[in-house]
């Protein structure tokens, strides 16, 4: 903590909540950081002279004539390319044992880019995962969220996407992680040998909740780095929304401020929106993609935080465990990504967007069979086709521990099509049939 000759001291606390304090001072910016006791706080609420602190820590044992410094400034980031591979905690210390980073400081949490200065997604981003790459093909500048229950392996996906993902820099911002979570991360990532271009921010169920918040601004100041400064396409992963949320509503909540839908604050449109806005295409080429995971409570897609994440990022991933294969799929049905059509078909083969359609179309038609046989009713020979052609497809495309390159996967669903079905049950298009067929 840098002090400054001029700094002002002030040593009456007006009012303490179990998370903020209050009191009166002057001269002071929203988001500047204070130090409140010993403890590092930020500025939240400023009416007239009254200003609202939160404290990171909690406000137990605060006194209320504790000492109050204002640093005159918001969170800080040392950004460089001495990033690359490390670990750092909510404040962006250094975590995992090495040396501080040297570089130049900003200021985290900046406006987003101006719309006039963003370019039209045109990148394809493969992660080697068919139920994204060949269903949902992700676009670099795109924002879109993993909607997955509590239970499911969100994050070794995320650890998957981070280590296939053609990116020159992957960010991971870890929000409320267990430590076996931030362990695994840190060991898939070093036997990887891919530290170089991972740089993780974290906040553990240790650290207090309210230390979150921070994480994401980290995280994408250290992203507007490398896109920006550097023209790289840097890929930022954020797990989990939910918790970040939660951290949000604490706060709000703890200020008096009467709750929305689901105890949620009211702004959490706006704060959301604040943090997936930042994912942006540069003329230069530099881009930020954000994919975020959202647990859902109870598979409850209506609840506040996947409801407004719906609204603001370019569709969602919807992992779900398949019961005939035992597995966890990207679920067709309920996942889509509203900019795929500007890559597939151009930037992967010509037959791409054909055998996604088919395929999906046929898994539907498996989707109708086993109802049918749930009802009790007869099934007809194509009926059984389908059924065995849904299971392969789950299994060798639709599951997250599949790992292949596109044109693999396209290759694959010749395969489905040419064991399970005739021609013309299959339905695409003459020209590719002929090039592609497998029968």
């Amino acid at each position: 903590m840098e002090s400054q000759a001029f700094q002002k001291i002030y040593t009456k606390l007006t009012n303490i909540t179990k998370a903020t304090v209050t009191l009166k001072a002057t001269g002071v910016g929203y988001e500047e950081m204070a130090v409140v006791y010993g403890r590092l706080a930020q500025v939240v609420k400023i009416i007239g002279d009254q200003i609202t602190l939160q404290i990171f820590s909690g406000t137990e044992g605060i006194p209320t004539n504790a000492e109050v410094t204002f640093l005159g400034r918001p969170p800080q980031l040392k950004v460089s390319d001495q990033l690359g591979g490390r670990f750092f905690n909510a404040f962006g210390d250094p975590i995992d044992g090495g040396p501080e980073i040297e570089g130049e400081v900003r200021d985290i949490g900046s406006p987003s880019v101006n719309p006039v200065r963003r370019r039209q997604p045109s990148q394809l981003i493969a992660t080697g995962i068919a139920g994204i790459d060949l269903n949902n093909s992700l676009v670099s500048g795109q924002k879109i969220p993993f909607f997955a229950d509590p239970d499911q392996p969100y994050n070794q996906v995320m650890a998957n996407v981070a280590l296939r993902a053609k990116a020159d820099k992957i960010i991971l911002g870890g929000m409320g992680l267990t430590n076996d979570d931030y362990l695994y991360f840190k060991k898939v990532f070093e036997n990887a040998g891919a530290l170089d271009r991972i740089i993780s921010f974290v906040n553990t169920t240790e650290n207090p909740p309210v230390e979150r918040l921070l994480v994401p601004d980290m995280a994408l100041t250290a992203a507007e780095y490398f896109a920006v400064d550097k023209n790289e396409s840097v890929l930022v992963l954020l797990t989990d929304m939910t918790l970040f949320a939660d951290a949000l509503s604490i706060v709000s909540n703890r200020m008096d401020q009467i709750p929305s839908k689901d105890s949620m604050p009211g702004s959490l449109y706006s704060d959301l929106a604040r943090i997936y806005e930042k994912a942006v295409q540069f003329p230069s080429g530099g881009s930020i993609t954000i994919i975020a995971v959202t647990t859902l409570s109870g598979g409850d897609i209506t609840h506040a935080i996947p409801d407004n994440t719906g609204y603001i990022t370019e569709g969602q991933l919807f992992l779900r465990r398949d019961s005939d294969i035992g597995k966890v799929i990207v679920d067709p049905f309920r996942s889509l990504s509203r900019l795929k059509q500007l890559v597939i078909g151009k930037q992967t083969r010509k037959d791409h967007p054909q055998v996604m359609n088919a395929a999906v179309r046929l898994y539907a038609d498996a989707a109708n069979a086993k109802t049918k046989l749930e009802n009790g009713f007869d099934l007809t020979d194509y009926d059984e086709r389908t059924l065995d052609f849904a299971r392969s497809y789950s299994d060798k495309l639709l599951a997250i521990d599949v790992n292949v390159d596109t044109e693999t996967m396209l290759e694959i669903a010749w395969d489905l099509f040419g064991k399970h079905f005739s021609k013309a049950e299959v339905g695409v298009k003459q020209e590719f049939t002929d090039m592609y067929w497998k029968g």
